[in-house]
């Protein structure tokens, strides 16, 4: 069907029956051993999540353990189709010849701008965001949504509107919209809505007037394990989602808000979902904030911070070691040495493999 439509509700997603294998004691003290090592394969099909580096904008790509897939965001427009080549490529390694939902979190031009160039190179079966431009006036961002209405358009693409609360039809996992168009999540997660005692002591911020506070948010959800990716949501509605309960509960992965920037990623925010694995889609020059780099640092259960990039702003200090980092210091297309990715395959007993593709090793997390 051609058109708007609304997302089903979460009720409705499939329930998926998983399979367990048997595991010997031995075969458990291996997948604990934290050290980086070459990828192991584990035999519990997981949710693999492909972070990937769009140079300082974002974009995720999904897949689920029945093939389905979710990009959220296509990077930015232009630069030779880059971002576009970059994502067709890694949908290629994942098996994919299309793309089942696209979300655009907002109409900022590196989180949109790519989806010209991303529709020349494969199919994508919806689109998903959160309205209209609510940021006219800025140039870039008005130039970015009218490239997207005309492929809307051109493709009769089926274009669904998100809806806090409701949920996209991936089966296997729940994949809830908590935030969209400056509205939040009314009602607390299943299993979250507990006092956030981190309100206390996180400064507030001014309320954001750019599409950035209009992002569309998700908390990803497969088996035990819990992932957030909140775009670019702001400091203000992230303290709206958190304080005084937390709606969200806890998280094992944290695609980290706004690229590290400090105008998301508040304390109350961070250390009330305490994530034990965030991934950072910074580029060098943008994001990596210092503040944020300490707060995600410093957040109570977090075993490790994963970079897409090395920060120029961030330095010796406010960089993680380089086995963390999927791009080094002074990485560029020129040179064929960036585009590196991180994966993360996601298991529904809560243990996570992260991988680096610059350097082919991956470390292990064992379930909670």
């Amino acid at each position: 069907m051609d058109g708007n439509r609304r997302l089903t509700p979460r009720g409705m997603i499939t329930a998926v029956a998983l399979l367990f294998f048997g595991m010997s004691a031995a075969a458990h003290a291996q997948a604990a051993n934290s050290k980086l090592r070459k990828h192991a394969v584990s035999l519990a099909k997981p949710l693999t999540v492909y972070v990937l580096d769009v140079e300082g904008g974002q974009s995720t790509l999904f897949v689920t353990p029945s093939h389905q897939s979710l990009l959220v965001d296509t990077g930015w427009a232009d630069n030779g189709g880059r971002d576009a080549d970059r994502i067709a490529t890694v949908a290629k390694k994942a098996g994919l010849d299309h793309i089942d939902y696209v979300l655009i979190t907002h109409f900022h031009e590196d989180h949109v701008g790519g989806v010209p160039n991303l529709n020349q190179r494969i199919h994508i079966g919806a689109y998903i965001d959160h309205g209209v431009n609510r940021e006219p006036q800025d140039a870039a961002t008005q130039k970015g949504w009218e490239a997207y209405q005309a492929v809307l358009a051109q493709t009769k693409a089926k274009r669904i509107l998100a809806q806090p609360g409701e949920a996209i039809p991936l089966d296997g996992l729940t994949t809830t919209i908590v935030s969209a168009d400056g509205n939040l999540i009314a009602n607390p997660l299943p299993g979250a809505g507990q006092p956030n005692p981190y309100c206390q002591s996180s400064p507030t911020h001014p309320a954001d007037q750019t599409e950035n506070a209009r992002s569309t948010g998700i908390v990803m959800q497969y088996g035990k394990m819990r992932l957030v990716d909140l775009g670019d949501l702001t400091w203000d509605k992230e303290m709206q989602l958190m304080c005084p309960v937390n709606k969200l509960g806890m998280m094992d992965v944290y695609i980290v808000s706004h690229h590290g920037w400090d105008h998301s990623g508040s304390p109350a925010f961070v250390d009330g979902i305490a994530p034990r694995v965030a991934i950072m889609d910074n580029g060098e020059t943008k994001g990596g904030s210092p503040s944020t780099w300490d707060i995600i640092e410093k957040s109570p259960r977090l075993k490790n911070l994963w970079q897409l990039h090395y920060s120029a702003e961030g330095g010796v200090k406010h960089n993680v070691a380089a086995p963390y980092i999927a791009n080094l210091k002074g990485a560029n297309m020129k040179d064929g040495s960036d585009g590196n990715y991180i994966r993360v395959s996601a298991y529904p007993d809560g243990k996570l493999v992260v991988y680096n593709s610059r350097t082919q090793q991956s470390k292990t997390y064992p379930a909670r």
